[in-house]
């Protein structure tokens, strides 16, 4: 009978253990659960990751909106200020706000991850986009469309997937991924396609074939990346 309870304690913590290095169990509704980090597998290898992604052809574009995602910029963590707002006082230095609080009327965008640059951000004549990592349209082709509305707000509005940068670049990025299109700053192209990678595993977003190999490609050459 001690054997038995032995190998009962020793298979129980085996499965535990399974489920810990996994980085990513699902919930009732069939999305991955957050940690206490609220990204799933935050801190392990990026590389590894990308291997645990779904791999599936692109589905049509037919019927995506941007309202689809909700409002944009929704106040969704319920600190009164909006998302947008929210991700340029984290980004921006020098800040300076509108209100006092939350409308960010100037700051600088240090150092552009996507180009390299300092950009200045001034209210209504701004440089400065805020980006979604892995684009709405992009999520819609590749499973965003079978969401809830709840869902879909929450991907718009994660600060995970929200990066300020400059504006024309963005503009050119459209709703490629990483497969067709990559920031013109080399350096940070390992942490972007790790960001991408985090995403997609926390929302279970869908990867085709030439875009797995081309996060592989990015990421082989820093097999020490962590996803964020």
């Amino acid at each position: 009978m001690t054997g038995y309870l032995r190998t009962s304690a020793l298979a129980a913590a085996l499965a535990a253990t399974v489920l810990i290095t996994s980085g990513c169990t699902e919930s009732p509704g069939g999305s991955p659960s957050e940690g206490a980090s609220g990204a799933p597998g935050a801190g392990g290898s990026a590389l590894v990751a990308v291997d645990a992604l779904t791999v599936k052809g692109r589905a049509p574009k037919t019927g995506y909106e941007r309202e689809k995602f909700g409002r944009a910029w929704a106040d969704v963590d319920g600190n009164g200020c909006g998302t947008r707002d929210d991700i340029l006082k984290r980004d921006l230095t020098d800040v300076r706000f509108r209100d006092g609080r939350c409308t960010v009327a100037s700051g600088v965008l240090a150092h552009d991850p996507y180009t390299g640059n300092r950009i200045a951000f001034v209210r209504g004549r701004s440089k400065v986009d805020i980006d979604h990592v892995v684009a709405l349209s992009d999520a819609w082709q590749k499973g965003a469309q079978k969401w809830d509305a709840q869902k879909r707000r929450r991907f718009a509005n994660d600060p995970l997937n929200l990066l300020a940068v400059d504006s024309a670049t963005n503009r050119r990025k459209s709703d490629g991924d990483a497969a067709t299109w990559l920031p013109p700053n080399k350096e940070y192209r390992c942490a972007y396609v790790a960001a991408q990678v985090a995403v997609k595993k926390k929302y279970g977003v869908w990867v085709t074939r030439g875009e797995q190999e081309a996060m592989r490609k990015v990421l082989g050459r820093c097999p020490d990346q962590k996803l964020p």
